[in-house]
């Protein structure tokens, strides 16, 4: 199952783990990406449903949740609505899908959870005071479930991206563009500078992560934030 298959990194999660072999789901609130992804051959089969409160989903022995939003605004005008919506999508959205497939796993002594944060997990940016708290919450859950299951065949781990080529960081640089005035390339590189190679991370390089940490090589990775940001963490 992979939650926000639909599109960026989630659509990338999905292709890379059918290309492995996996029979992937993906699921979202909207039908028109998810019927793309299928149609596309990323995923088998798709589910409408709000990551917030999922249908049962014992089947499933992989969990990628790379659902999320992200807002950003100077703290003195982030409402605290901005907040409630980071914290219900990138935070509470990835505890009712854990509740969901959990069970099942348990139950098989076998299964993957991972969720896709941030390097704002990890660390803090300006003007994402919303969005970086919701990604920290995330990865204090992700460390202290990945203790509950250790002995139970389930691992419980985090990706943190940089800024990813996504249509979210199209919208960023965009934001940047119309609010100070530069040009495409100049919002662009008040991005990647972030980067200490100089680019935004690539969709694929996120999912390739991700497909390490579902393998059963992987198995004794536990309770991990793996950065994918060209050693910027």
């Amino acid at each position: 199952m992979v939650a926000g298959g639909g599109t960026g990194i989630g659509l990338a999660c999905a292709r890379a783990l059918t290309a492995a072999g996996y029979s992937v789901t993906v699921l979202g609130r909207r039908e028109a990406p998810l019927l793309a992804a299928v149609a596309s051959g990323a995923a088998a089969g798709l589910l409408v449903a709000d990551a917030g409160s999922p249908p049962p989903l014992q089947a499933f022995s992989v969990l990628v949740n790379a659902a999320g939003v992200a807002e950003s605004a100077p703290f003195h005008r982030t409402p605290a609505e901005m907040f409630q919506r980071a914290l219900e999508v990138n935070l509470l959205a990835a505890v009712a899908l854990t509740h969901a497939v959990l069970p099942g796993m348990l139950a098989a002594g076998h299964g993957r959870v991972v969720h896709i944060a941030s390097t704002a997990a990890l660390r803090g940016y300006p003007y994402t005071t919303a969005y970086t708290a919701s990604k920290h919450a995330l990865l204090g859950f992700c460390r202290a479930l990945a203790l509950e299951v250790a002995a139970k065949g389930v691992t419980v781990n985090a990706v943190c991206p940089g800024f990813t080529e996504t249509a979210i960081v199209a919208d960023s640089i965009a934001r940047i563009a119309a609010r100070t005035g530069r040009g495409d390339a100049e919002a662009r590189a008040e991005l990647t500078r972030h980067n200490p190679q100089g680019r935004l991370v690539q969709p694929d390089e996120v999912a390739a992560a991700v497909l390490y940490l579902c393998g059963d090589g992987a198995a004794a990775v536990n309770g991990v934030a793996l950065p994918i940001a060209g050693g910027e963490i």
